[in-house]
């Protein structure tokens, strides 16, 4: 056998000087199947009885030598070249985004993010719930008849019977998170429920998938002055009108009592529609932006809460309109046509977008 010391010195050296393609060149010659330890190995049943042990032994601390080399070496080749990458390859973080890489920001996700701003600073937090519902929680809970028009499967989309027999419903409004709240969350409550709803209908103005913001304040002692203070404030801060008109008319809804329309003042020239309007324009006019009312008696004993003691006010309006109104978008179907120049034209930048911790600074029309 050969001299297994000069073995081992010779391939360590080797090892010691080799690039990556190298190192598996010599663990092949050195540890493979007709590698050399290999062969010497396989020639220890050939030596007399007496010299195999010594000979294994000796073999054995060469072979472990020899592949500890080699791992070790592979890993410093394999960080090097892992430095190297990761300094050709760094970025720039102070580089300006390429303005075709930005992904601007959707008026409806703007705009709910404006409105939660406003009402988050008035003392609301924003609720959540699931967009396939219960016909208690978008129906009967809130006082909602099964003779009225929501409830037809013309008007509604309902999904196929359960094993129970009863159909659950794409939510026709947020509406059911109030009540997920109520039902959940002793008194004193106040949140806003902004989120996606569904109705069988589809034109310029109206949509089978829209969004609509909701808010319910529960208390001791609500009244209807509390709901207009707070509206009249939500109007002018989301148009940035501080002296916009606004006024309530008497309404229904079967979930308060009593009800109101909400309008806005506005002036129409032209053909053309601006927020906000001077006493004395022969054009001024009014136009509807939301409903609202206190909450039905009836409604909050479905939820368990007594109406003796409690009593608050809700109201709902749609996003996608108020972002129609504020920034000038005539069609509500192309809100969902996912047109990029759509959205280069109307979309808006990170930096733009309010939020809970800013507050919001108002924005023009």
């Amino acid at each position: 056998m050969e001299n297994t010391d000069r073995l081992r010195d010779e391939l360590l050296a080797r090892i010691a000087v080799a690039d990556l393609g190298e190192l598996e060149d010599i663990r092949v010659r050195a540890l493979g199947r007709s590698g050399r330890i290999t062969e010497l190995m396989k020639g220890i049943g050939a030596l007399p009885a007496d010299r195999r042990r010594v000979a294994g032994q000796e073999l054995n601390r060469v072979k472990d030598a020899v592949a500890g080399a080699i791992e070790q070496r592979k890993t410093g080749l394999e960080a090097e070249a892992l430095d190297r990458r990761l300094a050709e390859d760094r970025v720039d973080v102070t580089l300006p985004v390429r303005p075709e890489a930005a992904g601007p920001v959707h008026p409806i996700t703007q705009t709910i993010d404006e409105m939660v701003a406003i009402f988050c600073e008035m003392g609301f937090t924003v609720a959540d719930g699931p967009h396939i519902e219960t016909d208690f929680n978008n129906f009967t809970a809130l006082n909602i008849p099964p003779e009225h028009p929501a409830r037809q499967d013309h008007d509604t989309f309902y999904l196929a019977p359960g094993a129970d027999g009863t159909r659950r419903v794409l939510r026709t409004h947020t509406s059911p998170v109030q009540i997920r709240t109520m039902m959940a969350q002793k008194p004193p409550i106040r949140i806003v429920v902004p989120g996606r709803t569904f109705r069988a209908d589809h034109d310029a103005t109206h949509s089978p998938m829209f969004h609509q913001i909701e808010g319910l304040a529960i208390g001791r002692d609500i009244h209807m002055g509390h709901l207009k203070g707070c509206l009249i404030e939500f109007c002018r801060a989301f148009f940035a009108v501080d002296d916009l008109p606004v006024r309530f008319r008497p309404s229904y809804f079967p979930f308060t009592e009593p009800s109101a329309e909400v309008d806005i003042g506005c002036t129409r020239e032209g053909g053309g529609l601006a927020i906000g309007r001077s006493e004395d324009s022969t054009a001024a006019d009014w136009l509807e932006i939301l409903g609202c009312g206190m909450v039905n008696p009836r409604v909050l004993e479905n939820c368990g809460i007594d109406p003796s003691v409690w009593q608050g006010f809700a109201f709902g309006l749609g996003i996608e309109r108020a972002a129609m109104l504020k920034y000038g978008i005539p069609d509500l179907r192309t809100f969902y046509e996912s047109d990029i120049r759509w959205l280069r034209h109307y979309g808006f930048t990170a930096l733009e977008s309010p939020s809970v911790a800013a507050g919001f600074a108002g924005g023009g029309t």
